[in-house]
Order: C-alpha cells, then sequence, then structure tokens
C-alpha cells in the first residue's frame, strides 16, 4: 500500500504517542504500518477495523498529511453567544428567588428561550445547556406562603 512521505515512521510514531485520543493514535499506527509496507487486510485485522476503513485511513493520510486524518465528524454546537447564555443565567436566577414564579422544569423554559433568543431547543439539547451552565432540569416545587414548619414538626409528632 502506498504511503505518501510526509513524515518519517520516527515521527509518525512520536504523533502516536503524543496522541491523547485514542482514534487518533490508531490510524496513526495504522499510516505506520502501511509505511512499514503492510497491505490493508493485516492491518485491519491487527487493529480491529475493515480493510476499506484503513484503506480511507491511508487515502486520507496521503491526500492531506497529519490533516487528512483529523476527526471531521460534526460536534455540539453552541445555539447561544456567552451574553445570550449571561441573559438567560440572570432570567433564572431572578426566577428561582420568587417561588411563584418562572419555570419548574426545562420544558417549561423552551418557548421563553425561543421567543427571546429565535433559537429552537430540544429537551435534551436544552438539558445538557443547563447543566453547562451550572443548573439543573429540575425545580423544586414552591412553598405554600402561609406554611409554617413548627406547625408541621407538630403535626407529624401528634399522629
Amino acid at each position: 500500500m502506498h504511503v505518501t512521505a510526509y513524515h518519517s515512521i520516527d515521527e509518525l510514531e512520536q504523533f502516536a504517542a503524543a496522541q491523547k485520543n485514542a482514534a487518533g493514535h490508531l490510524k496513526l499506527r495504522a499510516i505506520i504500518l502501511a509505511k512499514r509496507r503492510w497491505s490493508a487486510e493485516p492491518i485491519a485485522e491487527a487493529l480491529g477495523r475493515s480493510p476499506r476503513t484503513i484503506q480511507q485511513w491511508v487515502g486520507d493520510y496521503n491526500r492531506d498529511g497529519l490533516d487528512g486524518l483529523a476527526d471531521r465528524r460534526g460536534g455540539n454546537r453552541r445555539y447561544l453567544d456567552d451574553e445570550q447564555a449571561q441573559a438567560l443565567c440572570d432570567y433564572l436566577d431572578r426566577v428561582s428567588e420568587d417561588p411563584e414564579d418562572g419555570p419548574r422544569h426545562a420544558a417549561e423554559l423552551l418557548p421563553w428561550i425561543e421567543e427571546h433568543f429565535g433559537v429552537t431547543y430540544s429537551l435534551s439539547g436544552l438539558y445538557d445547556l443547563l447543566h453547562r451552565l451550572g443548573y439543573a432540569w429540575l425545580m423544586p416545587r414552591p412553598r405554600h406562603p402561609k406554611h409554617d414548619p413548627a406547625a408541621q414538626a407538630a403535626f407529624k409528632k401528634t399522629l
């Protein structure tokens, strides 16, 4: 299998040792074995991948060097910028002080975000956003304004 001579085997070994993620390390191991004149089938068997995947990785390396081995999958895209996220935090802090006001569940927050920022979140995406901002997606049930903890404790004792 032909491998373009962007780097020597020793350089690739150093890059592989410095890799922080397993997928990048595995791709570099495939390139190293291909440079050592292994064919796709033995490399695939040794690394637990299909021969077509190995051929794809070598082709990506031949075309773009190390940049070709980068992870090209998408990822979490943030829909709110820092200013909007801060406005959301301010709103949540403000309404959390009043037990009668504001959302008590994340689903109740979805329309507010869409109205104020023009962004539509899924419920799971909103859970992730709230977690990233340091909030829980549930809030405790509001207390009645006339509740009396001492009277409740006395009632429990007399049962």
